[in-house]
This record gives C-alpha cells, sequence and structure tokens, in this order.
C-alpha cells in the first residue's frame, strides 16, 4: 500500500572547505579591487568599499547601515 523510500543523506554543502574567519585582503587586492571599481565608475560600490575599509566594520555591522547613519554630502 504505501512504499517507504529509504532516506539518502545528502553531502553538506561545505565539505573540504574551510570555515571560520577569512584571511584580511592584502594591500595589492585592496589597491586592484579600488582601480577597478574606479575605471568601471562604479563610484557607489566605490565608496561602500572605502567606507568599510576606512571604519573597519564587518559585514553585519556594515549591513545595518542607513543612508541617514552618514552625510554623502560632505564627503572629504
Amino acid at each position: 500500500m504505501y512504499n517507504i523510500i529509504p532516506y539518502t543523506p545528502k553531502p553538506s554543502w561545505n565539505k573540504g572547505q574551510l570555515d571560520g574567519q577569512k584571511l584580511p585582503f592584502k594591500l595589492e587586492e585592496v589597491w586592484s579591487i579600488r582601480t577597478r571599481l574606479d575605471l568601471a565608475n562604479n563610484l557607489r560600490e566605490l565608496m561602500m568599499f572605502n567606507l568599510a575599509l576606512d571604519c573597519k566594520l564587518r559585514v553585519c555591522d556594515f549591513i545595518k547601515l542607513k543612508i541617514s547613519n552618514y552625510d554623502s554630502g560632505n564627503l572629504i
């Protein structure tokens, strides 16, 4: 009457990968990202990248930021 299907566990999505905190960017990587964003004229992403690096924010803190948290008219 009822067919019982045996359970086959799926492999975990991060099997064999390193988890935990990642290494910080090297200086060359930071300047490479900045240059690419500048050449692509992607000013919004460049501003967000610089803000996150200069303020040394973690991702969880950076995501919580709202436009009202900073004044975009007085950029240095």
